[in-house]
């Protein structure tokens, strides 16, 4: 067998431009390790790139598989790969976007993946990569998230949210998240100290003198997002911030727009939090490769709990 099944696209467009379809498996050189892929996740940026709207990703990179990360064993190990790398070993993986994860087989750099956590099968570890790394840049190296400070998480019970949250309760932070009248309960048992329903309340009369604000929402729920920060404060949003310059003359800091980069070695502290069980990771819903379009769909649907992800 020389093929393996991938999530590709010849052309940005709509749902209709994905493809799942056989492309040949790639050799690992150097220090690179080639994975069997036992799983892989959908994130928000799979459906941008897809629709041409994720810049690194260009036309000239097309046909381009899609996915950022991946968990799977070990197939093959390069000749310059470190050399604890060995064949069957579980590993997952957050990669650059020179390469798609949604394949049966994927060539991973060795400075890109970690000992997959071992209190947790396979699916589960899937999910966690690159929401894992937007939550805890976000948090700790954008946001600056010291033990006892107060943190308003937008979005708790998504993707990035879910690990948010209990990111931020296991540094010690005490935690205000928004979320939907039916993920109240939900948020609570992860860790928020302080749940608000979104929809029904006010998140201004609720959550004050906040340190920071982890905005994974947008919008208006952004701007107001201002009035909650004490003076000095920091927001910090997975997307463009509208109005920047608003809090400045409270001396609130908005870090420029970022985009998760990798980091084997967070990736570990993750892994390790999850095997001590100070993380649970949600896997909202399981789809085989065959049917990624319908797994596209449910995620573009918007309000999934935790994850989707990806079986091959």
């Amino acid at each position: 067998m020389h093929e393996s099944k991938s999530v590709r696209v010849h052309a940005f467009g709509g749902p209709e431009v994905l493809r799942v379809e056989p492309v040949p498996i790639p050799q690992a050189k150097d220090d690179e390790v080639l994975v069997r892929v036992a799983a892989a996740s959908l994130n928000p940026v799979d459906y941008k790139t897809r629709e041409g709207e994720f810049p690194p990703v260009g036309e000239d990179a097309l046909p381009a598989i899609l996915g950022r990360d991946l968990a799977g064993t070990i197939e093959a190990v390069g000749t310059r790969a470190h050399y604890m790398l060995r064949k069957g070993d579980p590993v997952f993986a957050f990669i650059g976007f020179d390469r798609g994860g949604q394949s049966g087989y994927v060539v991973v750099k060795a400075l890109e993946l970690a000992a997959a956590p071992a209190s947790i099968d396979l699916v589960h570890a899937a999910a966690v990569p690159l929401a894992g790394m937007t939550a805890w840049q976000g948090l700790f190296d954008h946001g600056g998230l010291q033990a006892g400070q107060r943190v308003l998480i937008h979005g708790g019970a998504g993707g990035v949210g879910h690990l948010a949250v209990q990111f931020a309760k296991a540094k010690g932070a005490t935690v205000f998240v928004t979320a939907g009248t039916g993920d109240l309960d939900y948020v609570r048992s992860i860790g928020a100290d302080t749940a608000i329903d979104y929809k029904n309340q006010r998140f201004e009369d609720v959550a004050t003198d906040i340190d920071l604000v982890l905005d994974l929402v947008g919008g208006e729920t952004q701007t107001r997002s201002f009035a909650v920060l004490r003076d000095g404060g920091t927001l910090v949003s997975t997307l463009d911030v509208a109005e920047p310059d608003k809090g400045r003359d409270r001396n609130i800091r908005v870090p420029e727009r970022w985009l998760a980069q990798v980091n084997t070695k967070q990736l570990g502290e993750i892994a390790a939090l999850i095997d001590a069980g100070k993380v649970k990771v949600e896997v909202a819903a399981v789809f085989p490769v065959e049917d990624a379009p319908s797994a596209y769909e449910r995620l573009e649907k918007g309000h999934v709990r935790g994850k989707i992800v990806l079986t091959f």
